[in-house]
């Protein structure tokens, strides 16, 4: 007889909650079957990972020779899809961050990535919309700006500040410890600042997108052309719960190669591993990306808020304590 006790061996979930999760995610596939979207499938092992200085990946071995990742999100897999001319796809796989374990995430998670092929991110925010209101029946959506958000929780407009002037808003508004005191990183201050102050006040009544990242937070995003302040980037909130990060996507491959090596200069810089660049996208992005946009969206956080649970654990089978 197993020495373990029914608290370690019973899944996290309950078989009711099981149920309604295969239920839900059988309504995204009928969407995306209703849009004509093709599902697909692509490695979760890869030589490469992500180079993104707030990403950490697991790492594993093969015979004990060859290094390999896995995968924080199956972005660079599906992209090479897009070149090679598949058209617009999603998938719904497992995505692995090596992160700390709270309420709203588990280390092994379900991710859908989904790029619509000849849309902008505006365009593709409406079709989202129309996703939430087919999968869960919300109504409606809201939509602000990343500067429209500081001026109206904070009453200051960030996107022309200096590292000092927006330090002195984080000291101005919360305790920092010495070493934030002294961090010279403005976006990182940002981070902070937004994540505490604004995030909790997001999405209390509709879900909302918050568009219009700074250029410097453009992670794998356009530019924008009318702006080089900001980046053709968004966010989707709800009840205060991040759900989604979406991308007018980066075609440009020497930028894209040049935003990988100043990721890895970044975790260099703290003591972090330097990733290998993924140079199977970089190859091809030369043959080129055909205009699109991409979101990857938390499937988990998702049935959190369909079934009216305050614990990722509650949504999924086996929580990371009990794997």
């Amino acid at each position: 007889m197993s020495n373990n006790s029914p608290q370690t061996y019973m899944p996290s979930a309950s078989i009711k909650n099981l149920k309604l999760r295969a239920q839900f995610i059988q309504r995204v596939r009928s969407f995306f079957s209703n849009e004509n979207i093709l599902e697909v499938d692509t490695p979760i092992l890869s030589p490469y990972g992500t180079t993104d200085i707030n990403i950490d990946s697991f790492i594993t071995t093969y015979f004990d020779k060859k290094k390999y990742y896995l995968c924080t999100s199956p972005e660079f897999h599906m992209k090479r899809l897009l070149c090679d001319g598949i058209g617009s796809i999603y998938q719904i796989s497992k995505a692995f961050r090596n992160e700390d374990v709270s309420k709203v995430h588990n280390p092994e998670f379900t991710m859908l990535e989904w790029y619509q092929v000849g849309i902008d991110h505006f365009e593709l925010i409406k079709v989202i919309e129309r996703f939430l209101k087919f999968v869960m029946g919300i109504p409606k959506c809201d939509i602000i700006s990343y500067d429209e958000c500081f001026q109206k929780y904070l009453q200051f407009s960030p996107l022309d500040l200096t590292v000092n002037e927006i330090r002195q808003q984080c000291l101005k508004r919360l305790e920092l410890s010495e070493e934030l005191e002294q961090e010279n990183n403005k976006d990182v201050l940002l981070q902070l600042i937004f994540s505490l102050l604004i995030e909790p006040n997001l999405g209390e009544n509709y879900p909302i997108f918050v568009h219009s990242f700074p250029a410097t937070q453009a992670s794998l995003a356009k530019i924008n052309e009318f702006d080089s302040r900001i980046s053709d980037r968004f966010e989707l909130y709800y009840k205060g719960l991040e759900l989604a990060n979406g991308f007018h996507e980066l075609s440009d491959h020497v930028e894209q190669n040049n935003r990988f090596n100043n990721d890895n200069f970044k975790r260099l810089h703290q003591n972090k591993e330097v990733v290998p660049i993924d140079v199977n996208l970089i190859e091809s992005l030369k043959f080129g990306l055909p205009k699109c946009s991409g979101v990857a969206i938390g499937i988990d956080r998702l049935l959190m808020l369909e079934l009216k649970e305050n614990n990722i654990d509650k949504v999924i089978s086996f929580s990371f304590d009990k794997c």
